[in-house]
């Protein structure tokens, strides 16, 4: 049997220090009440690779691969400061630059054209941008995108002054007047060859297409004419030297009882809407009275009052004076106001003291200055005809509603 002694070790109390700590004193102890400075790593230098100080140099061995395509080394150790100098060609170097920057043997890039799409030839990133935000007049669409070069075709050019507005073409084809036009046009209810116009001012061509949206019908059907018998001291438009206007006796309490719209299945009630755009279609002198037309549909204002307007008007007119045949042929077509020519009228007597006009034009006090040009005297001048709508029996200061079976 073997036995293993084994030794005892000694206490660390026991053990000596082989070697005295050393210390720190006087002005070499670090003063811990300032942070140390942190220590700072050197910027990677993107041109040469990061290697080890004891590695050799790449450079100097003859089988390095960064190389040129000539096989020859690559002169890696320039001065920054040195200047730049040609290589002679036989060394494969890059020519000197031209003037403009452009390296003279290398081709000129084509460049893609301002007005390029997306094509499935280039990736997305190298795309032209869209073009955002509203085609604007006279904005010429590219082949690649046939909608919209079929909308810039369609799209009025406000630019062009030989085409008409289009409100003053809807105006001219009897669709409605120029001022529901533009309302119409603002709330989009108008569309030119297919396409909705918004846009005021905008000019189509004279034999486009143009389509009226349902919600502009119904806005137009619930327009009002309104017949009024004026009595002598309003003014028909608005008011002047502290005559009234017409349109103040446009109230309920002044409609005609025996307004047949009154007495119908479905009687239709007056609104104040009513008032809001109610015009009158047609002056009447202040010291006239009779048939005066206020309506809210501008078909009508155009039909009576346009340029090209040949509604007659119907008058009874109480003269003073005599009155000879050949100016009974003057009045009928022979006379001018203000050097223009009128046009022909029909003129007879009623009776012994009163004439019967009907005149197809309508110029300031027209039927007065005729009679004075003839030596008469105008006592007093009703108008009772419109086109094919009568005054009736209509009294004096009462209105009524344009009935739907009438037409002027």
């Amino acid at each position: 049997m073997t036995t293993i002694k084994l030794s005892k070790k000694p206490d660390s109390e026991h053990v000596k220090a082989t070697k005295a700590p050393v210390r720190r004193t006087g002005a070499a102890q670090r003063d811990r009440s300032v942070a140390p400075p942190k220590a700072i790593i050197p910027t990677k230098d993107e041109s040469q690779p990061i290697r080890p100080e004891s590695a050799p140099n790449p450079a100097a061995k003859t089988g390095q691969r960064n190389h040129r395509f000539d096989g020859k080394p690559r002169q890696t150790e320039v001065s920054e400061n040195a200047p730049r100098q040609a290589k002679p060609a036989e060394t494969g170097s890059f020519e000197p630059r031209n003037p403009e920057g452009r390296q003279a043997d290398r081709p000129q890039r084509s460049r893609p054209a301002s007005n390029t799409r997306f094509t499935s030839d280039e990736p997305q990133y190298r795309q032209a941008p869209r073009r955002g935000g509203k085609v604007r007049d006279g904005f010429e669409a590219g082949e690649s995108n046939q909608s919209r070069a079929a909308y810039a075709a369609s799209k009025p050019v406000a630019s062009n002054p030989e085409l008409p507005r289009l409100s003053k073409r809807m105006a001219e084809l009897g669709i409605c007047s120029r001022r529901e036009a533009d309302e119409w046009i603002v709330n989009g209810w108008v569309k030119v060859d297919g396409v909705i116009i918004d846009t005021l001012g905008s000019r189509i061509n004279p034999d486009a297409e143009i389509i009226i949206s349902s919600y502009a019908q119904e806005h137009q059907a619930e327009n009002v004419t309104i017949i009024l018998h004026k009595p002598v001291g309003y003014v028909s438009g608005q008011a002047e030297d502290g005559y009234q206007p017409a349109i103040v006796l446009i109230h309920p309490d002044n409609q005609w009882p025996d307004d047949p719209e009154l007495h119908t299945h479905n009687p239709k009630q007056f609104q104040r809407g009513f008032l809001h755009g109610l015009a009158p279609a047609g002056r009447l002198d202040i010291d006239s009275t009779g048939m005066l037309v206020l309506t809210q549909d501008g078909r009508v204002a155009r039909h009576l009052i346009g340029e090209d307007s040949t509604v007659e008007k119907e008058y009874l007119v109480r003269v003073e004076g005599n009155l000879s045949e050949a100016n009974m042929k003057l009045l009928n077509y022979g006379l001018s106001l203000d050097d223009v020519k009128l046009k022909p009228a029909k003129v007879s007597w009623q009776n012994e003291d009163q004439l019967r006009f009907v005149l197809r034009e309508g110029k300031k006090r027209q039927i007065r200055r005729m009679c004075e040009m003839v030596g008469l005297h105008v006592v007093g001048l009703k108008r009772i005809r419109i086109g094919s709508v009568n005054l009736g029996k209509l009294p004096v200061g009462q209105w009524r509603y344009l009935r739907n079976n009438e037409r002027f």
